[in-house]
């Protein structure tokens, strides 16, 4: 066989947007390439992604949230490695493999009340699990959602999508519900009509990173409960560790009746998405041997995604990854409210554990309201596309904005971070807010970049 990939690589290094503005989505080059998001990776560790020519980045995206242990952790690596080499009889099909029942073994012993786990392959595909679970349990049709959630893509998950940007263009979805996020009053009034099967939730929403008030989930499962419906948290974004607890609804009294976890499960490498689940909902999806499959997906289960997901457990509990996603994110949020309470631009910090979201709003120095006012003209969000884009450009930071027209950017680093890179961040960060301040043109010349940008689109 003649096939090098390593000869791959090295010959066609560098044509990735060529290879993507030709043969994938056009667009994504264009943005990265309007944004100056479009360095050349050559290589990844921990927090820090690697340019072609060494230039080092700071990753406080950590691919949406994918690399919760840290990019290429040598323990995933090695665990993969095993698996590959074991020869194992993987998607056999008709059989019970070991490595997706240690890994539901390892997953239900950190999640007390939930009882059985699907494996599949992203966070989309668990929650269009979670969605057909919830109507196979109560017999009925109808979810709730809230507004401004973000769930998927896919026709099931986009119908609980509480973006229009997402939604536009693909109607006719399921006839679901919005109800506002956090109001309980709204959840009991759709309750009323007795045909709802579940509200799906995000304990801490990823777009504008909004946290549920206290006491909502609980509030809410009991709500649901009394009329026959049930409650599925959505922690796709949200889980292993992200918000300084395994997952984020043990900060509530409350144990759902379906939740859905993916992302930093894979360890960064082989994707995977699950959901855990109680008893009862299972038995009323599996009811009978006839139904045996009712609900199944092929690469589910699979050797790699198991073995990443085993490992990457493992990492959390020996290095202590949750603890430190709960202490380094109270360092990180009180370093912010410090700089919240001295700039003008920032109005808001908020989050739990290792997601914060940083909002801005528009200043009272009429100087800066005017430039303030040309970028909210163009397009809401570019003040926040600004702050990003100068910390990548300076500091070599990669940020991003926390969902479309709004002016938050949403920090997700690896759950690894130490002090350093709080540091590093923080700094940064001041530094560049106080130059937008100053009205400093290396902030501002940017911003009129987007401006340009955003009218031409």
């Amino acid at each position: 066989m003649s096939f090098d990939l390593g000869e791959l690589l090295t010959a066609r290094s560098g044509e990735g947007y060529q290879l993507h503005a030709s043969h994938l989505n056009r667009e994504v080059p264009r943005v990265l390439h309007a944004i100056d998001f479009d360095t050349v990776y050559q290589r990844a560790e921990g927090a820090y992604c690697f340019a072609e020519d060494g230039t080092r980045y700071l990753d406080f995206l950590a691919g949406f949230g994918v690399h919760g242990v840290g990019r290429n952790h040598p323990v995933v690596r090695a665990a993969l490695h095993h698996a590959l080499d074991a020869g194992l009889a993987d998607l056999v099909q008709m059989d019970a493999p070991l490595l997706p029942g240690l890994l539901a073994e390892q997953l239900l012993a950190r999640t007390p009340g939930l009882d059985r786990v699907f494996f599949c392959n992203s966070g989309t595909e668990a929650v269009e699990a979670a969605l057909q679970f919830a109507r196979a349990a109560t017999r009925r049709q109808r979810v709730l959602y809230c507004q401004h959630a973000y769930h998927g893509l896919t026709v099931g998950s986009l119908s609980v999508n509480g973006g229009s940007e997402f939604r536009d263009g693909f109607d006719p979805l399921l006839p679901d519900t919005a109800v506002p996020f956090g109001d309980l009053a709204a959840v009991e009034r759709e309750l009323r009509r007795e045909d709802v099967a579940a509200l799906v939730v995000e304990p801490v929403q990823g777009k504008g990173v909004q946290v549920a008030p206290p006491g909502y989930l609980a509030e809410a499962s009991e709500l649901l409960h009394r009329h026959g419906a049930l409650l599925v948290c959505d922690e796709v974004q949200t889980g292993l560790g992200r918000t300084g607890r395994f997952l984020a609804y043990q900060d509530d009294a409350v144990v759902p009746d379906l939740v859905t976890v993916a992302k930093a499960l894979s360890g960064g490498f082989v994707p995977v998405g699950a959901v855990l689940s109680k008893d009862w909902v299972f038995d009323r999806v599996y009811s009978s041997m006839d139904r045996v499959f009712v609900h199944a997906t092929t690469f589910g289960g699979n050797a790699l995604a198991m073995a990443a997901g085993l490992a990457t457990l493992a990492v959390l509990d020996e290095e202590d990854l949750v603890g430190n996603a709960a202490r380094m994110g109270k360092l990180l949020n009180d370093q912010l409210v410090g700089i919240r309470e001295r700039c003008d631009l920032v109005v808001d910090v908020r989050g739990r554990g290792l997601m914060i979201g940083i909002e801005f709003g528009r200043p009272h120095s009429l100087r800066l309201r005017t430039r303030w006012a040309v970028l909210e003209a163009a397009r809401r969000g570019l003040f926040a596309q600004m702050v990003v884009g100068t910390l990548y450009r300076r500091h070599r930071i990669l940020t991003q904005v926390a969902g479309d027209h709004m002016e938050v950017i949403k920090l997700l680093p690896p759950l690894m971070i130490s002090e350093v890179e709080v540091e590093l961040f923080v700094t940064a960060l001041a530094d560049v807010l106080e130059e937008a301040e100053r009205g400093g043109d290396l902030v501002w010349d940017f911003g009129r970049t987007l401006v340009r940008q955003a009218l031409i689109r």
